[in-house]
């Protein structure tokens, strides 16, 4: 299995001084629902939780849906720490930028997929280029805006090298543009080419983006252990897959290529009439050309991990969603049919949990198998790979204007990977928050807000303001609201098992948020 090659252990450049590489790896629109095989017993768990012998919820049955064959990305979480709870944001730009940054979406300006990262910002890349990395990124950026891109691109944000699409979408898979910078390029600036032709092994050539991408990847990586083998890199991989795409409306999905679906995808395409490498999907369903298009992801990853396992194994790989799966609302791209049995308005894009609850798994030296239930997010990952690297987190870094600074808002897993801590923050007053405004939707705008076990989300529609309250712990679907207390008075400032105290806590550090 490809996972086997980057088992935990210490390697001989780690031992000679050598830091460790970072692989991260973005999976764009896949939730934990697509991916709920990464959990052993997930799915069961939940169907018993809500079946008739628990909460007797009427749909229960439909929990179990239908999760995407994921092999390859399976086996590599057993090597690591796989999170159960972890959150990104709402929407796949936010979620970008507050991995680079560090800062929830309020303080990155990014609370949509039509905003862009300022120039202003201090990134992850600056730090690990400047503590010597090597540092590329392969793929989807999305965090300069849409169009004319007058956010912060690649080179400006501390990336040596970019290959890629710097828009949220491409028109198909084989025919898109694609954008380099380089350092024959200005740092703002790019050149844009039609996508090469590269293979993989076992992988006819191809430009199909997902080949493409893992491609470039390699090759950098390749060319990074030749010339300078004592130079530790970073390499950003993020996929545009299973996103639809941009130009192929009403019907903007697609059957991937044949050599990158293993036998079960391929028979389930083969069986509803879709033909490979090619948008005519016969009468193929959302669900099965999401599992489909997800199964080609684990595919092409499993050759990178077979690559980098062979150069050099002192590397940690991490492998996340960039948002939940999303739920478009229009007939056949409906993706979600699985574990979020509630259906109206909620995933992708929203601050429900169906909405921001990702995979994420951490694999590499000293990490040992095993799984988490700390409450974490996206934004944590900023600390989390400065801590792999053996570089200091800087407590503030400068805001968005560039008039003054603000706190870094994410804490470290390290305490969970190398520590076996339960957690990293405090049951009650730590907290995680997702935040978004919804194009589609009259700008409504959704902010959700958790500790261990209580989440408050508050809704607002041109002035209008609703609020929900859920206990995650008994309710992690989000299928029974809890009521909350008439008044909070002083009970923001005790928090306690008591749900009316933890909704008064978090509904005044919801407020704190939004005011930032």
């Amino acid at each position: 299995m490809a996972a086997c090659a980057l088992a935990p252990q210490a390697s001989a450049t780690e031992a000679e001084g050598k830091k460790p590489n970072v692989l991260l790896v973005i999976l764009d629109d896949v939730g934990i629902d697509t991916m709920s095989n990464m959990y052993p017993g997930l799915i069961d768990g939940l169907v018993q939780h809500y079946g008739p012998q628990g909460l007797n919820h009427p749909d229960y049955a439909r929990i179990k849906g239908g999760p995407a064959s994921t092999p390859v990305i399976d086996a590599l979480s057993q090597k690591g720490v796989v999170f159960t709870n972890a959150w990104a944001q709402p929407f796949c730009s936010p979620t970008r930028a507050s991995l680079l940054t560090g800062l929830n979406a309020a303080k990155t300006g990014m609370r949509d997929y039509t905003n862009w990262l300022s120039q202003n910002h201090r990134s992850l890349a600056m730090d690990l280029k400047q503590a010597g990395y090597a540092t590329a990124i392969f793929g989807k950026w999305h965090m300069a805006g849409l169009n004319q891109y007058p956010g912060m691109k690649p080179r400006e944000a501390g990336f040596d090298l970019f290959k890629g699409n710097l828009n949220g979408a491409i028109y198909d898979y084989w025919n898109y543009d694609y954008q380099v910078q380089d350092g024959s390029t200005p740092d703002s600036e790019w050149v844009q080419t039609k996508p090469p032709v590269k293979s993989l092994p076992g992988i006819a050539p191809t430009t199909y983006a997902p080949v493409v991408k893992v491609a470039d990847t390699i090759d950098w990586i390749a060319g990074q252990e030749k010339a300078n083998p004592d130079k530790p890199w970073f390499a950003w991989l993020a996929f545009n897959l299973a996103h639809i795409t941009e130009g192929r409306f009403p019907n903007p999905t697609m059957i991937p290529n044949e050599d990158t679906l293993d036998q079960v995808s391929r028979d389930e395409m083969a069986a509803c009439g879709g033909q490979f490498g090619t948008t005519k999907i016969g009468d193929c369903k959302a669900g099965a050309l999401n599992r489909a298009m997800t199964n080609s992801i684990d595919t092409v990853v499993g050759k990178l991990l077979d690559a980098v396992g062979k150069m050099d194994p002192n590397t940690y790989v991490i492998v996340l969603g960039d948002n939940g799966t999303p739920m478009y609302g229009q007939p056949g791209i409906n993706f979600i049919d699985n574990m979020y049995i509630t259906r109206d308005g909620r995933a992708k894009g929203t601050a429900y949990e169906s909405g921001m609850r990702i995979p994420l798994a951490i694999v590499g030296p000293g990490i040992q198998p095993g799984s988490s239930d700390a409450v974490t997010h996206v934004v944590d990952l900023f600390s989390t790979i400065h801590d792999l690297a053996g570089i200091q987190t800087p407590a503030r870094v400068p805001n968005k204007d560039g008039s003054g600074t603000v706190t870094v808002d994410g804490v470290s897993l390290s305490p969970v990977l190398f520590d076996h801590k339960a957690s990293i923050r405090d049951p009650n007053l730590g907290y995680i928050v997702g935040e978004t405004v919804i194009p589609l939707s009259q700008n409504e705008h959704q902010i959700g807000l958790r500790n261990a076990t209580y989440k408050v989300l508050c809704k607002d529609r041109e002035g209008v303001e609703t609020c929900q309250f859920f206990n995650l712990v008994n309710d992690p679907l989000e299928e029974f609201p809890l009521t909350p207390p008439a008044s909070c008075d002083a009970k923001a400032a005790v928090v306690s098992s008591d749900p009316d105290a933890n909704y008064c806590y978090l509904r005044d550090r919801l407020e704190a948020e939004k005011k930032l």
